[in-house]
């Protein structure tokens, strides 16, 4: 585990619900983790996966699983539909156009009602049985914890891509000092109001180490096991391909260059009463 300078304390409500402007005004559910999918046509992995987060995290926490659907053009839509037939705590959202991993995680996140959330890719890859971990990670922080960082170890991707993102991370940890060996693993767990502070921009999930650590926080790491897709091929692109980056990256590091600290504030609720002064003659 590892923290930057400053720290933060983020103060957990005694009441767990968080209410979201996406949300119906009737609907008073209380959970305390929201498991966040994004998904583009991965019709097959639906219920394999939800299987898994099902198994993974038990009755260990009141929990529930949003997938984001981001204008898929297969069954996927239906076969969530299908699963939210047999699991209450199921939920859908659906972008009418392909807007990017990015777009989805963060409607995900805005309609989460956990005041923990956490994501992983819909494709299989991240294993849910680290989920507890990464819960349990920022659980434990009391606070101090903004961001649990899956690291990948023995990634199943190919070796072009696994150089592609050796020379990205190197270049981006060389530039951001973030302190993250792996950005790209989708396996992450943070509190719904620290992501909610973070600049939104189209790539935004590879760069929250760095966001997190300049709001003071600090980043617990915790080592995954990546194992292949379930079916099908990858439909978002990598950016690990550094030239599509390269200008979010100088980004991230104007941002983070421009910080000040933030000044403590206290709010008077006690007016003291004025003196006054008379003058005798």
């Amino acid at each position: 585990m590892s923290g930057g300078s400053g720290r933060k304390a983020v103060q957990r409500a005694k009441n767990p619900t968080n209410k979201s402007a996406e949300l119906p005004s009737s609907d008073q559910t209380a959970v305390a983790v929201s498991i966040v999918v994004p998904v583009r046509n991965e019709a097959e992995n639906i219920a394999p996966l939800i299987a898994e987060i099902v198994a993974a995290l038990g009755r260990r926490w009141v929990y529930e699983i949003i997938y984001v659907d981001d204008g898929s053009t297969d069954a996927t839509a239906s076969r969530i539909g299908a699963a939210m037939k047999e699991r209450s705590n199921l939920r859908q959202l659906r972008h009418t156009v392909s807007s990017g991993q990015s777009a989805a995680v963060r409607s995900g996140v805005r309609a989460a009602r956990g005041t923990i959330v956490v994501t992983l890719d819909g494709d299989g890859q991240n294993d849910p049985s680290f989920l507890p971990d990464l819960i349990t990670a920022v659980e434990s922080g009391a606070g101090r914890i903004g961001l649990a960082a899956g690291q990948r170890v023995g990634r199943k991707d190919t070796g072009f891509k696994k150089l592609q993102s050796r020379i990205a991370n190197a270049v981006r940890g060389s530039i951001l000092r973030d302190g993250t060996r792996d950005t790209g693993c989708g396996l992450k767990a943070f509190p719904r109001e620290v992501f909610l502070m973070m600049p939104y921009f189209d790539g935004l999930h590879r760069f929250l180490p760095a966001l997190v650590r300049r709001e003071g926080f600090e980043i617990a790491y915790v080592d995954v096991i990546d194992r292949p897709r379930h079916s099908g091929v990858s439909n978002y692109g990598f950016f690990d391909r550094l030239w599509i980056g390269i200008m979010d990256l100088a980004g991230v590091w104007w941002l983070i260059r421009r910080k000040r600290p933030t000044p403590a504030t206290t709010e008077v609720t006690e007016v003291a009463e004025a003196t006054v002064v008379t003058e005798e003659h």
